[in-house]
C-alpha cells in the first residue's frame, strides 16, 4: 500500500482515456467524453500522483451557480482511484484543495462502489409480503466492507449524505437494479444460467419472442430517430417528459466515436415495423441499459424481451460483470409508487444493489449554506 502524498492536477482528454484502457469497473459518466454529452455542465478531467505515476483520474463536472461565479464541482459515479491503496484522506484532502482554488463553492461525489446486494429472487418473492417493509428487513446477497468504511471515512472528512427517503434524489440513485452476468468467482455466466434469474412469466414470455418473427438489428446514429418515434409513443403511455431526439444522436455518435462499439441502439421490428428499440452503454467490464422504448402494436410478440436477451448475449461475450437497469427504492412496500419498478426490474433477474450514493463536502460554507437554502427554495 502507498502512504506517499498524492498531488492533483489537470490531465488532458488522451491521458485520461489511456489510464481508463488498463482500469476496471469504470462507469461511462467518469469517461471524458461523457462531458460532451451531458449539456449545461463544463467537463474537466483530473488525475491523482503518486510523485510523479497516474494512479487515479476523474471527470469532474462543473455547473455555475447563479449570481456568485462559483461552480458546484460534481464527480458522478466515481473517482476511478483504489481507496484500498491510497486511503480516502490522501484521495480527498487534494481534490478539496484544488477546487476550491479553482473556484468550486461545493464537492458532489459518488463513489459508487457496491456496499450491499440483495438477490432478485428474495425481493421478488418478499415484495409486499408482510413483515417486510424495506430491502434492509431481507437476507443479503453480499456486502462490502471497503465500500462501508469508505461511508465512514466519508463522514469523518466532513461529508454529508442527503436523506431522500424511498424516493430519488437529484443525482445518480443509490439503490439499482442489475443482471449479474458473471458468479462470485468472476466467471461469465451463459445466456440460459442469467434466464434462471428472471421470474416464471418474463422466462416465457422472453422463450416466446425469441421464437416469434421478430428481428433484432443494431443501429446506427441516423436510426435514432426511429428510437425517438418509440420513444415518444413511450412517453405519452407513460406520462413522462422525453429528452429531444439531437440528445440521444450526439450520445451514440460522441461516445462511439471515443470508444467503438460503447454505445449501441438495438432495434426490434415485425415485418418491417419497429416495435421496440433500447440503448445500451458499455464501458470497460460494465454494461448499463439506459433508454428503452416500445410501440402500442403487437405487444404480445414481447419485442422488449428479445432485445433484452440480445442486450444479455452481447454484454456476456464483452465480459461485462453486469448489466444495470437503473434506479429503485429501497421500499418493498407495495404501495409505494416506485414498487412496480422494483417488481418488473426483479422480474428480469436484476438483484438490487446498495451503492455508497452521493456525498456532499463544503469547500466554501457560506455559500453551500446558501445554495442548499436556494435548491431547497426551488423545490417548493
Amino acid at each position: 500500500m502507498s502512504h506517499n502524498d498524492l498531488h492533483v492536477r489537470p490531465i488532458t482528454s488522451a491521458e485520461h482515456s489511456v489510464f481508463l484502457e488498463t482500469a476496471l469497473d469504470v462507469s461511462f459518466l467518469q469517461r471524458p467524453e461523457w462531458a460532451r454529452v451531458k449539456g449545461g455542465w463544463r467537463g474537466e478531467s483530473i488525475g491523482w500522483f503518486d510523485q510523479d505515476e497516474l494512479v487515479g483520474t476523474a471527470l469532474v463536472l462543473h455547473r455555475a451557480a447563479p449570481v456568485i461565479k462559483k461552480t458546484l464541482a460534481y464527480v458522478p459515479d466515481g473517482p476511478v482511484i483504489d481507496f484500498q491503496a491510497h486511503p480516502a484522506e490522501k484521495v480527498i484532502r487534494p481534490l478539496a484543495a484544488y477546487l476550491r482554488n479553482r473556484g468550486a463553492f461545493q464537492l458532489k461525489m459518488g463513489p459508487g462502489r457496491e456496499v450491499r446486494t440483495w438477490a432478485a429472487g428474495d425481493v421478488r418473492k418478499n415484495l409486499g409480503k408482510e413483515g417486510f417493509a424495506q430491502l434492509s428487513d431481507l437476507e443479503l446477497k453480499s456486502s462490502s466492507v471497503q465500500a462501508l468504511a469508505l461511508n465512514d471515512a466519508l463522514l469523518d472528512l466532513g461529508f454529508t449524505k442527503e436523506d431522500v427517503g424511498l424516493d430519488f434524489g437529484a443525482g445518480q440513485p443509490e439503490y439499482v437494479a442489475r443482471v449479474a452476468l458473471q458468479d462470485e468467482n468472476g466467471t461469465q455466466l451463459d445466456v440460459e444460467q442469467v434466464m434462471a434469474s428472471y421470474s416464471a412469466t418474463t422466462r416465457n414470455e422472453t422463450r416466446k419472442a425469441l421464437k416469434s418473427t421478430l428481428e433484432v438489428e443494431v443501429g446506427g446514429t441516423a436510426d435514432m430517430a426511429r428510437f425517438h418515434a418509440l420513444y415518444n409513443t413511450t412517453a405519452d403511455r407513460q406520462d413522462f417528459t422525453g429528452r429531444p431526439l439531437s440528445y440521444f444522436e450526439t450520445m451514440h455518435k460522441v461516445l462511439n466515436e471515443a470508444v467503438p462499439g460503447s454505445c449501441t441502439l438495438y432495434i426490434a421490428s415485425n415485418e418491417g415495423v419497429d416495435l421496440a428499440a433500447s440503448i445500451v452503454i458499455r464501458s470497460s467490464n460494465l454494461a448499463w441499459y439506459l433508454y428503452g422504448a416500445s410501440s402500442n402494436e403487437q405487444r404480445k410478440l414481447f419485442a422488449p424481451k428479445a432485445i433484452m436477451n440480445r442486450m444479455v448475449e452481447d454484454s456476456i461475450a464483452a465480459g461485462c460483470r453486469y448489466l444495470d437497469q437503473g434506479g429503485v427504492s429501497a421500499t418493498l412496500d407495495k404501495e409505494h409508487h416506485l414498487s412496480g419498478l422494483t417488481k418488473f426490474k426483479t422480474n428480469t433477474g436484476c438483484d438490487i444493489v446498495q451503492t455508497n450514493g452521493e456525498w456532499d463536502l463544503a469547500l466554501n460554507k457560506p455559500l453551500a449554506w446558501a445554495f442548499e437554502k436556494y435548491m431547497n427554495w426551488r423545490k417548493k
